[in-house]
């Protein structure tokens, strides 16, 4: 408790730093739970607590440190590094997930104090943040850069990225995988923009009567509609062999990225977050079918198991996590089961899900202790248990 309020910090596994995607998405299945138990509900207001000081002490960041004073072992990162931050790669995401967080400890609950002032301004500055990073007047405030022989962990030109036609989307620096992007807009980022933008309004609709929101509300609603209108123009392009499909990334002026990556937000992920649009289905079914083929660049089929990676680990090795997300968005019983197995037998006799794992040998794996990972894969097991229990047998 802290100045009378719960605060939670949630460490991302074997580093000791809090993500704002990776904390909403480990406490996220526990959401349900918080009926029978008060002490959980308590937790779970103390992590959007907890975001809110960290969004409000800089919207740019991704991971911070519990300790505010402590400094980064990246400090000299070429970009504003404040102590108590941990790294400063601006990903869109990171500010969409704890409003999904928000949202649904929201609807679980009815409870809508934790909507206190401090949760309003962070709002506000997510909103800031995005309109700023459409860059319609200029490049922003923010750039990064960091002296490495990694080149997916600086932005190139100065810092602020390639560019990008000024069409309404967001620009980020950086994927979920805290990857540099390749094309300033990604697309599955701002399609999570527009989720979030969404949901913010529904939580803004509640407090009305309560607190004066009314100009951030149509702020939020002009936005999102504004964003989602240049992914329909932009980010849908046509696959020589699957037909329609959603670009990656994108620069606006023609340029795409025609990939997939494991981490969440993901084009195969769509459906599981709710960016799916009415009558989109088709598009997506088409993205699925190419993500989860060797025309996905990322996409590895090895002796063991078969899956997406991306470029943080390297080529061959496959993520639990883009597994898991398969079987989370499939209706398809058989692809379901051959998830579950191909999880049980690359956990390389550890009993957790690791980061990444070579294709054809589960035991050259990265990171034994990977939090986001395990709490997908509870997840997923527990959706099984109480949808298909029979494909647990």
């Amino acid at each position: 408790m802290i100045n009378g309020k719960p605060d939670t910090f949630v460490i991302t596994g074997d580093i000791d730093a809090m993500w704002l995607r990776d904390s909403a998405a480990q406490v996220w299945p526990y959401l349900p739970l918080m009926r029978d138990d008060k002490k959980l509900k308590e937790l779970i207001k103390g992590v959007i607590n907890r975001q809110v000081k960290c969004i409000l002490k800089d919207p740019y960041a991704n991971a911070f440190y519990k300790d505010e004073s402590k400094i980064s072992e990246w400090k000299n990162d070429k970009t504003v590094m404040k102590p108590g931050v941990h790294e400063r790669k601006w990903e869109i995401d990171s500010l969409c997930y704890p409003i999904r967080l928000a949202n649904g400890y929201w609807k679980e609950t009815g409870d809508t104090s934790v909507f206190d002032t401090e949760w309003l301004e962070a709002m506000r500055q997510i909103v800031h943040t995005f309109k700023e990073q459409q860059r319609f007047k200029d490049a922003g405030p923010y750039k990064f850069q960091r002296e490495t022989t990694n080149p997916t962990d600086t932005a190139p030109l100065g810092g602020y990225g390639y560019p990008a036609k000024k069409i309404g989307l967001i620009h980020a620096m950086f994927r979920p995988s805290d990857d540099a992007t390749v094309f300033p807009f990604n697309i599955p980022g701002n399609l999570f923009a527009v989720k979030a933008l969404q949901q913010l309004s529904e939580i803004l609709k509640s407090l009305d009567g309560k607190v004066n929101t009314n100009e951030l509300k149509d702020e939020v609603v002009s936005l999102a509609n504004e964003i989602n209108f240049a992914i329909e123009k932009y980010g849908i392009v046509k696959h020589k062999k699957f037909g329609y499909i959603y670009a990656f990334e994108t620069d606006g002026f023609g340029s795409v990225c025609l990939m997939d990556d494991s981490n969440v937000p993901s084009l195969l992920s769509l459906p599981y977050l709710g960016l799916i649009q009415t009558g989109k289905g088709i598009v997506y079914q088409n993205t699925r079918k190419f993500a989860l083929s060797l025309e996905n660049p990322f996409f590895f089929k090895g002796k063991i198991a078969e899956g997406i990676g991306g470029p943080h680990i390297g080529l061959d090795y496959i993520w639990p996590m883009s597994i898991i997300m398969r079987g989370l968005t499939s209706n398809d019983e058989k692809e379901i089961k051959d998830c579950i197995t191909a999880l049980q037998r690359t956990h390389a006799g550890t009993g957790f899900m690791h980061e990444a794992f070579h294709k054809d040998n589960p035991s050259m794996f990265t990171r034994n202790w990977f939090a986001w990972a395990n709490t997908l894969f509870g997840e997923f097991i527990w959706k099984i248990y109480k949808e298909k229990k029979n494909l647990l047998d």
